[in-house]
């Protein structure tokens, strides 16, 4: 059975379209300015960094990041860049996760994947040198020292054993295996949920919020999180391989840990619609600043329709 949303991500007089087209340009064009030029060499590797990370994408972590931000009274252009680290480092591990010796994916974002296009090698490379390129923009960032330094060990502490690469190496060892709610939940949590949560933690900081206001970020972000890779997990169940972008069913064939693995899709889709609405009440808390965190936060479940 399919599941059918009972709400829509609008609020008030601004809605997610309207929210999301003021601010992608944003994300886009800082993207563009940072990454380096394909006639500067290595030219090579420079067209694999673009491509993958200039390739199309919802950039929802990035923006999150500004929404995040704007809750604590911050502007767009002063996170701008702190947004577009993480978003390098989303990509880097987009391009890793779709090697052969991980999802052996050949789709991403619509288009091939890189190590498709330019082989496994130069794949692996520009992954590294997108993460490399990260930290090297948020230590640029213009913020105090004591704020940068934070910025950076959240964005490092979500990358490594305790985030996406910990979440990863147990997705990994998990396939095939019966799991349980428990797994599934420690894997997406650093797997996925570690950088979105970063994300809302670092646009906080950056953004000049209180010690209160980034634990806030980092809670809510941490419940959009989970929203987001249950509805990721459903969308892999029931959606094609033109919709979602890559290829449809993959997790189902590799007995991969997933949230319909072992809730089923309904109970899963409850789960998220339930995390989303924690952060939402979270967000609730900022006050009228904090309408993209709210209309992100409905995002993460809206998605499957």
């Amino acid at each position: 059975m399919r599941y059918v949303p009972t709400h829509r991500a609008k609020l008030g007089e601004v809605d997610l379209k309207a929210y999301l087209d003021l601010r992608r340009p944003l994300v886009e064009s800082k993207l563009n300015e940072l990454l380096p030029s394909e006639r500067e060499e290595p030219a090579t590797l420079h067209r694999a960094m673009r491509y993958s990370a200039l390739g199309g994408g919802k950039r929802f972590r990035p923006i999150l990041c500004i929404a995040a931000a704007e809750a604590c009274g911050g502007s767009s252009d002063a996170v701008l860049e702190a947004s577009c680290a993480i978003e390098m480092v989303h990509c880097f591990s987009l391009i890793h996760d779709d090697l052969p010796a991980l999802d052996n994916d050949d789709l991403r974002r619509g288009k091939p994947t890189c190590h498709v296009v330019f082989g496994e090698a130069v794949a692996i490379l520009a992954g590294d040198a997108l993460f490399s390129l990260a930290f090297q923009t948020l230590s640029g960032i213009d913020v105090s020292d004591p704020a940068k330094s934070r910025a950076i060990s959240a964005l490092a502490f979500a990358s490594g054993t305790d985030g996406m690469v910990g979440g990863q190496i147990v997705d990994i060892e998990s396939h095939g295996k019966q799991v349980t709610l428990e797994s599934v939940e420690w894997i997406h949590q650093r797997k996925t949920g570690a950088l979105i949560a970063a994300a809302c933690e670092i646009g906080a900081i950056v953004g000049g919020g209180s010690e209160g206001d980034v634990d806030r970020c980092k809670r809510a972000g941490e419940r959009i999180g989970l929203a987001f890779q249950i509805t990721d997990d459903v969308l892999d169940e029931i959606s094609d391989s033109e919709s979602l972008g890559k290829t449809a069913g993959k997790d189902r064939e590799a007995c991969k840990a997933t949230y319909p693995s072992v809730m089923g899709i309904e109970r899963s889709m409850a789960l998220a619609k339930s995390a989303a609405d924690e952060a939402v009440q979270v967000a609730e808390s900022f006050g009228d600043g904090a309408i993209g965190l709210r209309l992100l936060a409905r995002y993460s479940v809206e998605r499957v329709r």
